[in-house]
Order: structure tokens, then C-alpha cells, then sequence
């Protein structure tokens, strides 16, 4: 019996950089909106291995909105504007039925973080980099995996 050809829904991507474009990408805000940071960082799969094809939004109050792809490293950087208290992150891989969601937090000092079990709570933190910067490792799955929020 010959094969069928898989189709879009079967496959799941990655098709994010050509179906989603978005003329912005990651640069969320201007680079002199008063306090815009770098945010940047790696997805990584359940292996350790980097996600070459994965698409994440940020998402901030007031509209602020930027989409970026990872390159063949895994690498992503977004501009963003400095939280009031988080950054909303979803995360197209292929794989993944849905999108995932979880948070972005520049410090440990938030309430929600205190009902997030303490040895994950980390994976929520963006660290603060010697440049300015914030880096933020996503992991899909495995040993240090980003805590997921149901949507």
C-alpha cells in the first residue's frame, strides 16, 4: 500500500517562519523606549539538544507584542520593555500540539512565584547578564524543564 503524504496538521512545522511573519520580530519596543532591556537566551529539547525551528511571542501590557524565531543554535533575543512584574513567553516548537506558556521574571520578589515548588522556581528567572542583558533558557522537557502554565 503507498504512503500518504503527511500533511500540516500531521507534521505540526516547522512552519513558523513562513506562516507567522511579523515586520516588527523581536523588537517589542523602540531602542529608546525608556527602559527597554535585551532579553535573550536558548530552547533546548528534552535531550539538552538546541531547538533550531522554534517560534516564541512575548507579550507585555499596552500592546507590546514581538515574535522571534530561534536560529539553527536555538538562539533568541527579544527587546522588550522592563516588566512591571513579568513577561508573558509562548513557545511554537515542533512536536507540540499547542503552544506552551509560562512567565518571564526578572526577580525572585513576585507572590505567584511563591506557590511554584522552590527547586523550579528558578527556571522562571531570567539572570541578569554583565552586559545589561537578561538571559532566559527555555527547556522543553528533562532535567531543569521550564515550568508550563495551563492556559
Amino acid at each position: 500500500m503507498p504512503s500518504l503524504p503527511l500533511t500540516p496538521s500531521q507534521t505540526v512545522g516547522p512552519f513558523f517562519a513562513h506562516a507567522l511573519p511579523f515586520p516588527e520580530g523581536p523588537y517589542a519596543v523602540p531602542e529608546d523606549h525608556p527602559g527597554a532591556i535585551l532579553l535573550h537566551g536558548h530552547v533546548y529539547d528534552g535531550n539538552g539538544d538546541p531547538v533550531p525551528d522554534a517560534l516564541l511571542e512575548i507579550c507585555q501590557p499596552g500592546g507590546i507584542f514581538g515574535r522571534c524565531e530561534t536560529d539553527k543554535d536555538g538562539r533568541y533575543h527579544f527587546r522588550a520593555a522592563r516588566p512591571e512584574t513579568y513577561i508573558s513567553l509562548l513557545i511554537f516548537a515542533r512536536g507540540l500540539l499547542r503552544p506552551l506558556w509560562t512567565r518571564i521574571y526578572l526577580d525572585g520578589d513576585d507572590p505567584f512565584l511563591t506557590s511554584v515548588d522552590a527547586d523550579r522556581r528558578a527556571t522562571l528567572i531570567a539572570r541578569p547578564e554583565p552586559d545589561g542583558s537578561y538571559r532566559f533558557d527555555v527547556r522543553l522537557q528533562g532535567e531543569g524543564e521550564t515550568v508550563f502554565l495551563a492556559i
